[in-house]
């Protein structure tokens, strides 16, 4: 069970205050502190049943104090499952390749962004992600309903599009610090709802009609 929930400061907040708030609190992580979660959120999330069970997990890089992933990606890869990870196009959409561990990885200058670490594979177009039985998907929160406040890029808004109009079904899962699970984030039409939240703490499904 997560037991850290709160409500954001301010009582309803637009999506732009919501996401200075958190990241300011993300930045001023120490570092090893946020390497000691990275292992606690990869013994939690390899509990679900949906990563346990993906031949295929589409998933990411953690860069500054995002949760880490580091352990989790490798984890998945030592059971044998098919890693994607993305690569970002000059649109902001995505195109993805497979992890082959961490000597795979290269650091990428976009020019306006921070450096990123993306696969130095093959590259299999974007939609390489309609073959994932589970989506993990970065944020900065999620609340009860599920609905997830991404960092305003529109990437994963493009992912989640891409994979409505297939008609495809993969678990979406986002990756959390304790204390980002909240009442309410602001949604909009087309936000979907995720269908599990993982912290180092624990985690949580949503089905339809959460509160």
């Amino acid at each position: 069970m997560i037991q850290h929930t709160r409500e954001p400061r301010g009582g309803h907040p637009d999506k732009r205050t919501l996401r200075r708030e958190f990241l300011a609190v993300r930045n001023a992580l120490p570092e090893g502190d946020v390497q000691a979660m990275a292992r606690a959120l990869a013994e939690r999330a390899l509990e679900l049943g949906e990563l346990a069970r993906a031949r295929t997990v589409a998933a990411y890089v953690s860069v500054g104090g995002e949760p880490g992933t580091g352990p989790l990606l490798d984890a998945l890869r030592a059971r044998g499952t098919r890693v994607l990870l993305p690569v970002l196009l000059a649109d902001n959409d995505l195109d993805w390749a497979e992890y082959d561990g961490p000597g795979s990885l290269v650091e990428v200058h976009h020019p306006g962004k921070i450096a990123l670490l993306e696969p130095g594979g093959e590259r299999l177009g974007a939609d390489a992600v309609l073959t994932a039985d589970a989506v993990l998907l970065p944020g900065l929160a999620v609340d009860g309903r599920g609905m997830r406040l991404g960092r305003g890029g529109g990437s994963y808004d493009r992912v989640l599009a891409r994979l409505e109009r297939a008609g495809t079904d993969p678990a979406l899962v986002v990756l959390l610090h304790d204390g980002e699970v909240v009442d309410r984030v602001p949604a909009e039409e087309h936000d979907k709802p995720v269908d599990a939240v993982v912290t180092p703490s624990g985690v949580r499904h949503f089905v339809v009609g959460d509160a």
